[in-house]
């Protein structure tokens, strides 16, 4: 857990369903197990909350609830493309939190593909540019575990296979 007492960062990427949330989840366990402050959160519900903090004039005081631990991991940042302010909100988390804590961000996007994302290459760039300075980058490549699963359950045929007895039926 060196990596979170010198604010570094963790940023897996990959496809859907490859274990990027289950690995984050557990470096945040064992974070919590070395007696880290530790906050996981979804980028969407993140931004919905920093939205309305920004709404009813209470910035400041939702921002701190994303800066002050460790170690903030933030889900799914990249499934959804973001509006302009949404995307700023993320720059001042991630700007707040530059050398002072640590983050691991899951996106099943490519940094190239980041400017889209948050609408924006400029901001894209300034964001990335915090993120990787300190950080490990881990590309998981792979099929899906749940079409994985999927296919286990139809037989050769996977996905394009006959639906299962009944399964329309009501």
């Amino acid at each position: 857990m060196q990596w979170i007492d010198g604010a570094a960062n963790v940023l897996f990427l990959g496809p859907p369903g490859v274990g990027k949330s289950h690995l984050t989840v557990s470096l945040a366990l064992q974070a919590i197990q070395a007696r880290q402050s530790v906050y996981f959160v979804t980028i969407q519900d993140m931004i919905a909350d920093l939205r309305r903090a920004w709404d009813d004039n209470r910035l400041p005081a939702r921002l701190a609830v994303y800066t002050r631990p460790k170690l903030l991991c933030v889900d799914e940042v990249g499934y959804l493309p973001l509006e302009r302010l949404d995307a700023t909100l993320f720059f001042r988390v991630v700007s707040a939190r530059y050398e002072r804590g640590s983050m691991i961000l899951t996106s099943n996007k490519s940094f190239s593909e980041w400017g889209e994302v948050f609408g924006d290459a400029v901001l894209a760039t300034a964001i990335l540019d915090r993120l990787l300075h300190h950080s490990t980058v881990v590309n998981i490549r792979g099929e899906s575990y749940r079409l994985r699963e999927k296919k286990r359950g139809q037989g050769p045929a996977g996905l394009l296979g006959p639906p299962a007895s009944g399964a329309l039926d009501n």
